[in-house]
């Protein structure tokens, strides 16, 4: 297959599952009076079902069966269940409290901050662009902790327990939707153990108090089973560079949801901050494009 059919046959699936994860904030602001940890632990039991029927479709139950054994793969994955754990509550928290430009900037720092990981990690060196890229990243942090201490938190919490997530099952030698499926079985005991105690408070759970909160609730599954498979479906027939441009897409459109829907406030530190990470964007976005530019040149010469 040549390289542009190989960057475009994965497009559909890719935009279905930014674009699912962009409208996330609609779906968690339906949840605003739930606690967010309440979120999470139902979302960690309904996605355990949809993983498991989607394991069963793609016959990955060996898969499924080898991570749990091997201790090596467990322990990744407990650490990724851990990571993404943090992030799930850490969203919806944003989302509850109205910091939804918190949340988009996190999403925006979060693939300059994978570059910066893979230099520190895994030995990958940087274009003098990346550099450029990362250094006004870095600006625009310092711009938010100086006009937007409140909300830091928020954005660098989401852009390092992903890019944590990110690095370790780049490690962990176990697909996608396995890994998911390991993770959330890995979970289970937690979030239990969170219901259990909320359901012990004086408010008790939510579940059972509507028919809307209820459906809501269940469809949490669907919601984070779903978009996982297409972008691992994606994943496998883009390239690395062509994935890389689609993913400002949900970050983007958490920003503009923010903007025109919420109607969230965006503080002069905030709007500053975006200026920068939109700059460190687009020179990122730049070197991706002359990468690929040289890489399909070096295609085309290579003797057949």
């Amino acid at each position: 297959m040549k390289a542009g059919s190989q960057s475009s046959s994965g497009l559909p699936q890719a935009f279905a599952a930014y674009l699912a994860w962009g409208l996330l904030p609609l779906y968690f602001h339906l949840l605003r009076d739930v606690p967010a940890l309440e979120v999470v632990g139902w979302r960690i039991l309904f996605t355990v079902p949809v993983c498991l029927v989607i394991v069963a479709f793609r016959r990955q139950f060996g898969q499924v069966a080898h991570a749990l054994v091997s201790p090596r793969t467990l322990a990744a994955l407990t650490l990724s269940a851990f990571l993404i754990g943090t992030n799930w509550v850490v969203y919806v928290i944003a989302i509850a409290t109205d910091h939804v430009f918190a949340a988009s900037l996190g999403y925006y720092i979060n693939p300059l901050m994978n570059v910066l990981a893979g230099t520190v990690f895994l030995k990958e060196r940087l274009s003098p662009r990346r550099w450029v890229a990362v250094a006004l990243a870095a600006i625009g942090v310092v711009i938010l902790a100086w006009g937007a201490l409140n909300t830091l938190w928020i954005s660098m919490t989401l852009a390092l327990s992903f890019c944590g997530y990110g690095l370790v099952r780049k490690v962990a030698p176990v697909g996608a939707l396995p890994g998911l499926t390991v993770e959330t079985i890995v979970l289970i005991v937690p979030a239990l153990g969170v219901l259990f105690w909320l359901a012990g408070q004086p408010a008790g759970l939510s579940l059972g108090d509507s028919a809307t909160v209820d459906v809501t609730l269940a469809f949490a599954g669907v919601i984070t089973g779903v978009p996982l498979l297409l972008f691992a479906t994606a994943a496998r027939r883009m390239s690395y560079s062509a994935l890389g441009f689609v993913q400002f897409l949900t970050p983007t459109m958490v920003f503009l949801l923010g903007l025109f829907v919420f109607q969230e406030p965006l503080k002069p530190a905030q709007l500053a901050s975006f200026v920068m990470i939109w700059c460190a964007i687009a020179v990122f976005c730049w070197d991706l494009l002359q990468a690929r530019k040289r890489a399909l040149q070096a295609e085309a010469e290579a003797p057949a």
